[in-house]
């Protein structure tokens, strides 16, 4: 039974909630719950770090646009969606080359380690930039770099685990996503009040400096502790026999080891439905996803205080958090689809409440909140993508690198047209926005439904 079948019987609630914490099944062999163990410490200490600090970096310059960039630079318009475009412009370019590479043995344990690394001393970099060019180019170069973190992760993550277990460790990885958001709002929060003015600098640039530390020493973790993927050189807590039982367990869930990357891959892969109907709802994630982000600019607007600016918001992060682990933990015990209905449905809720906008602040605070529900939705769909396509590793790379590459592309021009920073309709008001949200809410629901049905069927 794969995990996104429905399951058989019912389960009571105390037998559901074993399951959500049972991570090691007693019917598993010794040494497979052993090779587990190992497995989950190695790959998701590095890609939850990894996956924490990709997010803090990302979000950093949002913090710091809230918290004093903007003034000092005395910028006005668009520049944060500016930012933010030139990140995603270099995300979106380099997210399929980086994929591909992932997907090759002998480089799938050295390229995450060695990314890190490089954005880390970029991020450093961003704490004496002195004109707006210079974070432009900062912010392409971190997209760049952190481009085969997200569906890189995920890849590795399909090619070591399988079913109930791949869902609730995709899962329990991404709460890493809205912790490093929401480290990031105290960060900045803590930043603007103790060091504001510390070796002439203003707080917002401590932030940067702040990650930079954070970030190169976890990248040099990964170096001795990322496995890469079964086929990669054997790092030194797996013996050979626990790479036996790896490959062993692949074939047993039918997973296809790396095979030669040629032309074909991309050939086979548009000759299948799979890209493009997960490619359509990431597309759909994308554009729905994109506002429920910027909780800070309506705090602004609304004439909170700075700290407030940075904290408030990580009550979304934390919600994440919970919805992230426990949403994708469900989806492995019920039908996905049904997990997936019931938070669509929440988040179009939320979105129906800012379309009508003039509402009491507690229920304005209660819609934005519960758009944290969608931390489970990514996580449930790239590990629904990693079981239906597992029996073509190189197709598997392709959409996943091909879903970041499109749906991000997204990113780089749909901000200016319906998520403008300034002007009547700009945030956080976003009348034309937020209609379009409502839609593609829907529109991934329906995709993941259709996606669902059509492997069925098959």
């Amino acid at each position: 039974m794969t995990a996104i079948e429905p399951k058989k019987g019912r389960l009571s609630l105390f037998a559901v909630f074993k399951e959500v914490f049972n991570w090691y099944p007693a019917e598993y062999p010794a040494e497979e719950r052993k090779l587990l163990f190992k497995l989950d410490v190695s790959i998701l200490i590095f890609a939850c770090l990894c996956f924490f600090i990709k997010y803090l970096d990302q979000t950093n310059i949002s913090n710091a646009y809230v918290s004093g960039l903007k003034e000092d630079f005395a910028l006005n318009g668009n520049e944060l969606n500016y930012f933010n475009v030139c990140y995603f412009t270099a995300y979106v370019v380099f997210q399929v080359p980086g994929l591909l590479l992932m997907s090759r043995p002998k480089l799938a344990r050295w390229l995450l380690p060695t990314l890190e690394v490089l954005w880390g001393i970029v991020t450093f970099a961003q704490c004496r930039v002195t004109n707006v060019q210079q974070i432009y180019a900062c912010r392409f170069i971190v997209g760049m770099l952190e481009a085969p973190v997200f569906a890189g992760i995920h890849f590795i993550l399909g090619s070591w685990y399988s079913g109930p277990e791949l869902f609730k460790r995709a899962g329990t990885w991404f709460i890493c996503n809205p912790l490093g958001t929401m480290v990031s709002g105290y960060l900045q929060a803590a930043a603007y009040t103790n060091l504001s003015g510390a070796g002439g600098m203003p707080g917002w640039k401590w932030l940067f400096i702040i990650d930079g530390v954070i970030t190169v020493p976890c990248a040099i973790l990964g170096f001795a502790i990322f496995p890469g993927i079964p086929d990669s050189p054997r790092p030194f807590f797996l013996t050979e026999g626990d790479i036996e039982l790896a490959k062993k367990r692949l074939a047993r869930a039918e997973i296809k080891r790396p095979g030669k990357l040629g032309l074909d891959v991309f050939k086979r892969t548009l000759s299948r439905w799979h890209i493009y109907v997960f490619v359509f709802c990431y597309i759909c994630m994308i554009i729905s996803s994109y506002p429920s982000g910027y909780m800070n600019l309506w705090l602004k607007a609304e004439g909170y205080s700075v700290t407030q600016i940075n904290q408030l918001p990580t009550v979304v992060s934390a919600i994440t958090i919970v919805a992230s682990w426990l949403g994708t933990t469900l989806a492995a015990i019920y039908p996905t689809w049904i997990i997936y209905t019931i938070v669509e449905a929440l988040l179009m809720f939320s979105t129906l409440c800012m379309i009508v906008w003039n509402i009491p602040k507690p229920l304005k605070f209660v819609a934005w909140y519960l758009f944290g529900f969608a931390g489970c939705t990514s996580p449930i769909l790239y590990s629904t993508v990693n079981t239906i396509v597992k029996g073509d590793s190189e197709e598997r790379a392709l959409i996943l690198g091909s879903m970041m590459t499109i749906g991000y592309s997204f990113n780089v021009w749909v901000p200016l047209l319906l998520f403008p920073t300034a002007g009547p309709d700009g945030a956080p008001r976003w009348r034309k926005g937020w209609p379009v949200t409502l839609v593609f809410f829907f529109l991934l629901w329906a995709g993941f439904i259709t996606a669902t049905v059509l492997h069925k069927r098959r």
